[in-house]
C-alpha cells in the first residue's frame, strides 16, 4: 500500500456535486493498492498513521500524532499512486490492483483507522469521480510505502 498524507487545516471530497466527505484539521490520505498488498499492510499503516507525530505541540516542534489532537481524517483511495512512469510519457497503472481486491483492503484500511482511533473516518466513493479539496496545513506531507518502510 502506498498513501500520500497531507496535514490539512480543512479537507472535502465531492461526487457529482455532493459532498461525501469531510474534516477540518487533520490529515487528508491519499490510499493507492497493489496486487501484493494484504492485511497486514493495512494493520500496520494504520498504526502508523494513527501515531505519526507531524502536529505541533505547544513549543511548535513536531511531537503529536492524529491520536494526541483528536483531528479528524479523510481517506481517499486512489489508483494513481502506483503509476509507472519509466518508459513513454504515458503513465501504466498494471501494479494498482482491480477492485476486487483493493475494495476490500481498502474497506478493511478504514475500518482498522477507525478502530485504532476510535472515531469516524471519513471518506470517499471508491472508483468515482472525485473533487478533493484541501488547506494543506504547513505544508506538511508524508509518503509511506509498505513495500519501502523507511
Amino acid at each position: 500500500m502506498r498513501v500520500v498524507i497531507q496535514r490539512v487545516s480543512e479537507a472535502s471530497v465531492k461526487v457529482d456535486g455532493l459532498t461525501v466527505g469531510a474534516i477540518g484539521t487533520g490529515l487528508l490520505v491519499l490510499v493507492g493498492i497493489e496486487d501484493a498488498d494484504s492485511t497486514e499492510d493495512v494493520q500496520w499503516l494504520a498504526a502508523k498513521i494513527a501515531g505519526l507525530r507531524i502536529f505541533s505541540d505547544n513549543e511548535g516542534l513536531m511531537n503529536l500524532s492524529l491520536a494526541d489532537t483528536g483531528g479528524g481524517i479523510l481517506c481517499i483511495s486512489q489508483f494513481t499512486l502506483h503509476a509507472a512512469t519509466k518508459k513513454g510519457n504515458r503513465p501504466s497503472f498494471i501494479r494498482a490492483a482491480k477492485p476486487p481486491h483493493a475494495v476490500p483492503l481498502y474497506e478493511a484500511f478504514v475500518k482498522e483507522l477507525e478502530s485504532v482511533l476510535g472515531k469516524k473516518v471519513e471518506t470517499g466513493v471508491f472508483g468515482a469521480d472525485m473533487k478533493v479539496a484541501l488547506i494543506n496545513d504547513g505544508p506538511v506531507t508524508v509518503i509511506i510505502d509498505t513495500k519501502n518502510k523507511e
